[in-house]
């Protein structure tokens, strides 16, 4: 019992340091506080060296959670425009595949990272995903790849969160239609219970954001085909931000830092450059199609989905857009990224100068 109250404190200081960030943020009205916060605060523990983590039970029914958020705030015309304009879709997240795949070339060509940890690190979107195949390949730093995934969606979660803060003006008081429910107590019940049950069948599957795509879609089918009305109160919306936020911060450890040390700036200006590439599309999507210049931002944003999830659900956006385009990146990430980074990483294997081949 003794040994067990030292994380005891850690989890304490935890919890003060996301409190400490996130209310000033909070106060500032930034979107997604209550994610960046514990975020931010996540980041302080692991590089410090306490050893912190969120159990993934915990952090699937995060997941669950928030695709029921989004869920619920997803209207009919996801369906139809997801049909309509598949081939738009399509071309913009193949182009940033294609973009990404070059990146990761680049990366394994230059002296910074070893063998190819640089084509699983670059890749947007199915972050746990990348860092589980780069266990598979021998020339791979799989501590390095997640440091740059994780890397991603946090520089992506906080860039997002500063232009939907200064795009956009929140009247107070405003919030998701989730959030606004009333919390009648056995409504919450079945939320629970449904987001449990989904935790559940997501893990089983062994899919990758298999809570979140799958509260995704049986939320939405609850609410549009039978118009049952979700029950989630803001302060159960809160708790699985800051698992979400804790899960990310917390894969941020003073090790892997000193081990990245040499190959940060690349890291960070190919990340940059991911990121500008991808607000360039959205600028695209704003001049041809008229299509609401945040909306597109955070459509086209190089991930972590469930990231966006929650700062589009703070904001006055098409969410059913935005969660369209993110959707189907991830999938096709899924189904392609793997097969690209092996493909590429084998004319790598043993010619690296940091690979020991």
């Amino acid at each position: 019992m003794f040994s067990a109250l030292p994380k005891a404190r850690f989890w304490a200081l935890l919890l003060l340091l996301s409190a400490a960030f996130s209310l000033p943020l909070d106060l500032l009205h930034l979107p997604a506080a209550l994610l960046l916060g514990p975020m931010l605060g996540g980041i302080v523990m692991g590089v410090r060296g306490h050893r912190l983590a969120i159990a993934k039970p915990v952090y699937s029914l995060a997941q669950s959670l928030i695709g029921l958020m989004v869920a619920a705030a997803i209207s009919a015309n996801l369906l139809h425009s997801l049909l309509s304009d598949a081939w738009l879709y399509l071309a913009i997240i193949l182009g940033v595949l294609v973009v990404s795949s070059l990146l990761g070339w680049l990366l394994c060509k230059g002296p910074w990272l070893p063998g190819t940890t640089g084509l699983w690190g670059i890749y947007p979107g199915a972050a746990s995903a990348m860092v589980v195949m780069a266990e598979g390949s021998a020339n791979a730093d799989v501590r390095l790849v997640a440091l740059m995934q994780y890397l991603r969606v946090l520089m992506v979660a906080i860039t997002a969160s500063l232009v939907a803060h200064f795009a956009t003006e929140l009247p107070p008081g405003a919030a998701t239609a989730a959030a606004a429910s009333s919390a009648l107590w056995p409504g919450l019940w079945v939320t629970l219970l449904l987001a449990l049950g989904i935790t559940f069948a997501g893990r089983r599957t062994g899919f990758p954001s298999g809570p979140l795509l799958l509260a995704m879609v049986i939320g939405a089918a609850l609410h549009l085909g039978l118009g049952y009305q979700l029950v989630l109160p803001k302060w159960l919306l809160a708790m699985a931000y800051a698992t979400l936020g804790w899960h990310v911060g917390l894969g941020f450890t003073r090790g892997t830092l000193k081990t990245a040390r040499r190959a940060l700036l690349p890291i960070i200006l190919a990340i940059v450059f991911l990121m500008a590439l991808c607000a360039g599309i959205g600028y695209l999507l704003v001049r041809f199609l008229g299509i609401d210049p945040l909306t597109a931002y955070l459509a086209t944003s190089p991930g972590g989905m469930d990231a966006i999830a929650i700062i589009s659900a703070g904001t006055h956006v098409d969410i059913s857009f935005v969660m369209a385009m993110q959707t189907l990146r991830f999938l096709l990430v899924l189904m392609f990224g793997p097969s690209l980074a092996r493909f590429l990483a084998k004319r790598f294997e043993g010619k690296h100068p940091l690979s020991g081949g």
